[in-house]
């Protein structure tokens, strides 16, 4: 299992297309590894989805995220917790990895521009 969290600051962010970073963490056995950090490409739509399935993701946690990209995720085979509270990268994995972890698999954001302020709606805020 490899796990992705896209990264705002030190906590998991509100929104997946505009994160400046994304986390990593390989889980072996049911433990977590060290955690990696990477910039992703610029954001254009599907770019981002594409990149996690080349880095061998097979789980994305995030706050918001629009259909599009959720249905890319999932078509390459990454299932998408969506929805998830700001937490540290190392709290979403152990609630991931418990069953604790809440979110919804699928879209939470009603409408799509590349700002909030132009009618962008997350429910992940």
């Amino acid at each position: 299992m490899k796990i992705a969290m896209p990264i705002d600051g030190q906590m998991t962010a509100g929104h997946f297309g505009h994160a400046p970073k994304f986390a990593f963490v390989d889980v072996k056995d049911g433990q977590p590894g060290v955690i990696a950090m990477l910039a992703p490409p610029p954001h254009e739509p599907g770019v981002i989805p594409r990149w996690l399935h080349e880095q061998g993701v097979t789980h994305l946690i995030c706050g918001g995220i629009g259909a599009r990209a959720v249905e890319i995720l999932t078509a390459s085979g990454i299932n998408v917790i969506a929805g998830v509270q700001p937490m540290e990268p190392s709290e979403a994995v152990k609630a991931l990895l418990s069953g604790r972890l809440k979110g919804v698999a699928g879209s939470t954001c009603a409408g799509h521009s590349h700002g909030h302020e132009h009618g962008h709606s997350c429910g992940g805020h």
